[in-house]
């Protein structure tokens, strides 16, 4: 077939992780340092991805199928650890969400949501995926909520 008639993949910016699958979140260097245990050797490029599949133990990836796993994180992150905070700057959790879908309300989750939004939020380097937990917990919330 003439190469002319042959659409080329578009380049969006993400890679997909080498061991699931799923695509990744573009991470800066300052972001995955954050999570690495002192002790760990492991790095990958300066720009590299965050995979956010929960069943998959690589974290971090860069376009060299270099990994970083769970194992070699400062401590769990989420959605690897479902019991890790959903928000890393703020300490909300799945249990704080279910908590506020039983009582009816969105107390703690309209609170997270407001200091995510604050100057007091750490996302690029609390977070995992070094960006804000909003999108998250929405989905989280309306995911348990709708059944």
């Amino acid at each position: 077939m003439n190469k002319a008639f042959v659409r080329e993949p578009d380049d969006n910016g993400q890679l997909q992780c080498p061991q699931c699958g799923s695509l990744g979140t573009p991470v800066t260097a300052e972001t995955w340092r954050a999570q690495l245990a002192h002790d760990t050797t492991s790095s990958v490029a300066e720009t590299a991805f965050f995979c956010t599949y929960a069943k998959c133990d690589v974290v971090y990836f860069d376009m060299f199928d270099r990994v970083i796993r769970t194992g070699e994180l400062r401590c769990p992150v989420y959605p690897k650890d479902p019991q890790a905070p959903v928000c890393a700057c703020f300490g909300l959790t799945t249990d704080d969400i279910d908590g506020d879908i039983a009582e009816g309300v969105v107390t703690r989750v309209r609170e997270v949501i407001a200091k995510a939004k604050s100057p007091e939020a750490r996302c690029r380097t609390a977070a995992p995926s070094g960006q804000s937990c909003v999108a998250e917990v929405q989905r989280y919330y309306m995911k348990r909520r709708n059944g």
